[in-house]
């Protein structure tokens, strides 16, 4: 590592510890040409999560398109912005760790319209409407007689 003060390469590590993030190292340098001391954070670069669309598109996963889509569900019902935001990083969450990088579309609209269901069943109808695509009113009736 290049000393940041006088740019010479002899740079030593004194000292090692992760942050308050647990994805990132901080780590204390010290130069042996100037030997003044600087901080430098290390972080492992992630692969970013594509979306697999129904038409076979991908698109960069976006935490606020998600969002969006889940506070539109949830308007004028007892769910916050905090538990919609909880949604979309407990989502988020699993589909890294369980999908790697590529994701249908459908796979995260059924995470998110489980978590709705579990929390407020009119949100979840709304959602379900939308991600399921119901196209008429006997749709929505077989779904409402499934929860209820």
């Amino acid at each position: 590592m290049r000393c940041i003060f006088c740019n010479k390469f002899d740079t030593d590590v004194v000292e090692t510890r992760p942050s308050d993030e647990s994805s990132v190292v901080r780590r204390r340098r010290e130069c042996g040409g100037c030997l003044r001391r600087f901080t430098t954070y290390e972080r492992v670069e992630q692969l970013p999560l594509m979306v697999i669309k129904r038409d076979g598109r991908h698109e960069r996963f976006d935490r606020n398109k998600l969002l969006k889509g889940i506070l539109k569900s949830t308007e004028k019902t007892r769910i916050s912005l905090e538990i919609a935001e909880e949604i979309v990083t407990k989502v988020e969450t699993k589909l890294k760790q369980e999908d790697g990088t590529d994701v249908e579309s459908q796979k995260i609209g059924a995470i998110v319209a489980d978590k709705l269901k579990k929390i407020d069943k009119v949100a979840y109808i709304r959602f379900a409407s939308v991600f399921r695509r119901f196209v008429d009113v006997e749709e929505f009736k077989q779904e409402i007689r499934a929860i209820a």
